[in-house]
């Protein structure tokens, strides 16, 4: 179902760091990702979703294809195929009670591009799966008892003792929320590595258009599927890890008064999401201090003197956290490079944004400092100051 990269081969990187590793502190050692095999081309998501959902309406049509034109998505994975949609039409039916189908669908799905991820990230860490004590599971897409966690960890033939926790439905920011508590975890066990895992697809919130419901045109146009995975470690091992980012100081914040801005609720339709107009403006008003309160941990002043991983939720708020904090263009290239090339895919972009900002960090002269950022519900801001090593 899924694939390890674009080209289905896992990364490999030289084994030693330009920089030491401060002791005691959380690196990242390795990575992954892995998608579903369905891929969709922006220019055909209009004439497929119209079709799959039997929309006969021209304004809505013209909604969404405006929308695709102003998301910068160029192409998204997707777990949604037209075998699905033919063994569940109901899906695409307006009303039709369908939550058992879209878990029978999803639970499976999540776990499997799950284990993709995993691997790959295992493979390119180059230590046996034996080694990993602990798990940290990320999904706003499956609902069940026990989750996910416990059959990745049973498939991945993981020791039984292993130290299993699931962060559900935390919608955008899951990605550095699970970075804050892998790190948190890596630095009270010492030796432990950590696998933390990320999967999400689309498959609960997939409906025919509803002009009562204009969000819905906004997550077609915008939102993929995928997972990602990271290894998660103190004091690499010199020879056998190769680690290239340091955990240096993690905060997570919330904006009170905000927490219906970005709005989901669970129904038998699936789920249902609503997002505020203001949102950009919103997490406008508050990055600055947030932004100055990590780089006060290194004494840290200047914007453009660090590297930018941001979860790339949309390009509106790319473009005001470009203009509010005065940054250089170049900047963000990493979040608009993962938004054009797999769209918003939740928790699990931010990795894909970090896996290209590993490669421009190996040129000559790359920052040693940089910022981990991602915004979700709540409004909630997740923040990780990461040193480049």
């Amino acid at each position: 179902m899924s694939r390890a990269d674009n080209n289905g081969v896992p990364k490999h990187y030289p084994g030693h760091a330009r920089r030491t590793p401060t002791p005691g502190k959380a690196t990242i050692l390795a990575l992954g990702k892995a998608f579903p095999r369905q891929l969709i081309p922006q220019d055909c998501l209009v004439e497929g979703y119209v079709r799959d959902t039997k929309c006969e309406d021209a304004s809505i049509k013209e909604k969404l294809e405006r929308l695709c034109k102003t998301t910068t998505v160029k192409t998204r994975y997707t777990v949604l195929s037209k075998d699905i949609l033919d063994k569940y039409p109901e899906l695409a039916t307006e009303g039709s009670s369908t939550i058992k189908q879209r878990l029978d669908i999803a639970n499976p799905a999540v776990v499997e591009m799950a284990l993709e991820a995993s691997l790959a990230c295992i493979e390119e860490w180059g230590r046996p799966a034996e080694d990993i004590t602990h798990i940290v599971y990320v999904s706003s897409s499956e609902i069940r008892l026990p989750g996910g966690d416990l059959y990745l960890a049973s498939q991945l033939g993981l020791r039984s003792d292993v130290g299993r926790v699931m962060l559900y439905f935390l919608g955008c920011y899951g990605g550095v929320t699970g970075l804050r508590v892998a790190k948190d975890i890596a630095e009270n066990n010492p030796g432990s590595r950590v696998l933390l895992t990320t999967s999400e697809t689309t498959i609960l919130g997939f409906r025919p258009p509803n002009k009562a419901r204009p969000y819905d045109l906004v997550g077609a146009a915008l939102f993929g599927d995928g997972a990602a995975a990271a290894i998660i470690g103190t004091n690499p091992i010199t020879g056998r890890e190769s680690p290239f980012m340091e955990l240096n100081y993690a905060v997570q914040q919330f904006l009170p008064g905000t927490q219906n801005v970005i709005d989901g609720h669970l129904s038998e339709e699936g789920i249902n999401f609503k997002l505020g107009r203001d949102l950009p403006q919103k997490i406008d008003e508050n990055i600055e201090d947030f932004c100055k309160k990590l780089m006060s941990k290194a004494g840290l002043k200047e914007f453009n003197d660090l590297f930018w991983a941001v979860h790339p939720g949309g390009p509106a708020i790319l473009n005001r956290l470009e203009s509010t904090l005065k940054l250089k263009a170049q900047k963000l290239e990493c979040g608009r490079r993962a938004l054009m090339n797999y769209g918003n895919v939740s928790s699990n972009t931010i990795f894909y944004v970090m896996d290209y900002m590993r490669d421009e960090l190996k040129r000559e002269g790359g920052e040693e400092w940089g910022l981990a950022l991602a915004f979700g519900p709540g409004i909630t801001f997740e923040g990780i100051l990461i040193r480049s090593l």
